[in-house]
């Protein structure tokens, strides 16, 4: 060793001066740094786990944020239908009771004008009766029996002779009967023709006026019409001559 330059002795002391070197660094130097290093890498660690704890519980913020604005939404949509819904139903309502009360109003206004109607046919009836009975006095030139004038009259547009109608082909009826009159009838002749179809089997009998036919009657019982008006019988007189 001697050749290299190299003495043993002074070699045996560089190592052991190394290795007390060694020793007085890892007491002085690298435990101290070693246990700085540690605490660093804890104090990274606790930081990593902080973050992301920290990450966790903002998704978690964020994902209970988005549910209770899901639910916000829905309760708002759901708020909206229901009052839409309740406004369609108000309108709804409100529109049916208008055209209720306005269907009320026309069919108070037409019975009102019926009724108006037939009192003034009423009063038409009485006149045309003196004007009838005058008109025949007129004619003959004698004063005939006003009573039975009257009643020739009255059975004309009332369509009841002695109490029955006087209907040609009137048969048997059955059901509710339909009876039209030029003239609004008395409560009496009412009585009779009422009291006439039920022995012909009529269960129910309404009354109605149509100035149209003139006079007499026309019955009309579901489909069937019998037509003993004048005006039926004036059309029938003018077909067959046609």
């Amino acid at each position: 060793m001697l050749p290299l330059g190299i003495v043993p002795g002074i070699l045996l002391a560089q190592i052991i001066n190394f290795v007390i070197l060694l020793l007085i660094l890892r007491v002085v130097a690298f435990g101290p740094l070693l246990g700085v290093l540690g605490q660093r890498r804890q104090r990274i660690q606790k930081g990593l786990e902080d973050a992301r704890l920290a990450e966790e519980r903002l998704a978690n913020v964020e994902k209970d944020y988005q549910a209770r604005l899901d639910q916000a939404r829905g309760e708002g949509q759901k708020i909206v239908a229901e009052r839409t819904q309740a406004a369609e139903q108000q309108a709804a309502a409100i529109t049916a009771k208008a055209n209720e009360d306005a269907a009320r109003i026309k069919a108070q206004a037409q019975e009102d004008a019926e009724l108006e109607r037939n009192r003034i046919l009423a009063d038409l009836r009485s006149q045309v009766v003196g004007l009838s009975i005058a008109a025949a006095n007129k004619v003959i030139g004698a004063a005939l029996d006003e009573q039975r004038q009257r009643t020739l009259i009255d059975e004309f547009f009332s369509g009841v002779k002695s109490g029955k109608i006087v209907v040609a082909d009137a048969g048997s009826v059955a059901g509710k009967v339909q009876v039209t009159s030029a003239l609004p009838l008395t409560e009496g002749e009412q009585s009779s023709i009422k009291s006439d179809l039920a022995g012909r089997g009529a269960s129910e009998v309404a009354f109605r006026v149509d100035p149209k036919i003139l006079g007499g009657l026309v019955l009309r019982a579901g489909d069937r019409v019998v037509d003993g008006s004048v005006a039926g019988r004036l059309e029938s007189l003018r077909q067959s001559l046609a």
